[in-house]
């Protein structure tokens, strides 16, 4: 690793500046007795002030940009999202680094705005966003807050053009307002960055994102090809048996009284219910009918408030054991393993959650 300055744990170079650029210097140059200020000219002192003058100009420029109004009629600012695909995660200080690596910093930097683009990342952002806003709330830093709710409300927007995921986006905002009402009456213990006023701001936010969900009408698209009710019984029990949600499954049911029926079917709600829980979870729940049948879609109506439900997702985070860094499943990070993937572990969003508890 270069050292750029005079330190006790460089190895005796130092950088100068010459005409020709930066060059390197040893002890033994020193006893020339170089010195930097003989290669800086006093007529020089107006460019080199007119060069940081510029620089500052520049970055005030570029911050003027990030802060422009989404519209003439908008006061709010344009959020600045990090893009990063990777971080490295970092849990204590060292002489090369100092600070640590907490939630809110990587929930800041990971490139969250593109994942909820992507149809395979959605849901994973989705529940990770339920637990912040169940727990976690109250330990991110103020940027990081600003920064949940700016993703949050992107989350909404693309629900509401792409009217699909409607139920998760509902029990999520729920979920948050709940969580906010608690908070904010705690506001003097300062469980909450900022002032009491924009968190409540937010919370009419909330709501009326929560009116707007409550208002979309699914229009049906105009098809001249097959539906699923045309395809024959066995075929749609096999649609069926791929929905992950029995709320689902309840929802398919009430479209016509074909579909209703099937969705009735008994094998159906066992294969749910062998899916999401154990089988001491199931002996432990068990109903039976009259007739002398267990009643499976009770049971797992049940057995969903009692425990949670087994979580899978397309595309997740990844953490690599061996350099400690945190990356998405589909983009590469610069391991140094001899055998990357077995140093890679899946999270999930608790375990992402988790990775910052210290």
């Amino acid at each position: 690793m270069p050292f750029l300055g005079q330190d006790w744990r460089s190895p005796g170079q130092s950088w100068v500046k010459t005409e020709e650029g930066w060059k390197k210097t040893t002890a033994e140059d020193k006893n020339n007795n170089v010195s930097v200020e003989s290669f800086c000219k006093p007529e020089d002192e107006d460019l080199l002030l007119s060069l940081s003058y510029d620089d500052v100009a520049a970055k005030k420029r570029k911050k003027d940009l990030l802060n422009i109004n989404n519209n003439n009629n908008d006061n709010s600012k344009v959020p600045y999202f990090y893009m990063e695909k990777w971080i490295y995660v970092h849990k204590g200080s060292t002489k090369e680094r100092h600070g640590y690596c907490t939630l809110g910093e990587a929930f800041n930097r990971l490139d969250f705005c593109s994942a909820i683009k992507d149809t395979r990342r959605f849901n994973y952002v989705v529940k990770l966003l339920e637990l912040i806003a169940k727990s976690q709330l109250p330990s991110l830093s103020g940027v990081a807050q600003k920064n949940f709710m700016n993703i949050l409300e992107r989350v909404v927007q693309k629900v509401l053009d792409d009217q699909q995921n409607v139920r998760p986006i509902k029990e999520l905002l729920q979920t948050l307002y709940v969580s906010l009402c608690g908070l904010v009456q705690g506001m003097g213990k300062s469980v909450l960055v900022g002032n009491i006023n924009i968190w409540v701001r937010r919370m009419e936010n909330i709501i009326q994102w929560q009116q707007k969900l409550d208002s979309i009408q699914i229009n049906r698209p105009v098809s001249t090809g097959m539906n699923l009710t045309d395809l024959p019984a066995s075929l749609q029990l096999n649609v069926m048996q791929r929905l992950s949600d029995g709320r689902d499954l309840v929802s398919l049911g009430h479209v016509c009284p074909e579909l209703g029926a099937l969705a009735e079917d008994r094998l159906l709600w066992k294969s749910l219910c062998q899916y999401h829980f154990t089988d001491r979870q199931i002996r432990k729940r068990l109903m039976v009918s009259d007739k002398g049948h267990l009643e499976w879609k009770k049971m797992y109506f049940k057995l969903s408030r009692c425990y949670p439900h087994r979580e899978q997702y397309s595309a997740t985070l990844h953490f690599c054991t061996h350099c400690h860094i945190l990356f998405w499943k589909e983009t590469n990070h610069p391991c140094t393993a001899n055998n990357p993937e077995g140093c890679t572990v899946s999270l999930s969003p608790q375990d992402f959650i988790n990775l910052f508890k210290f």
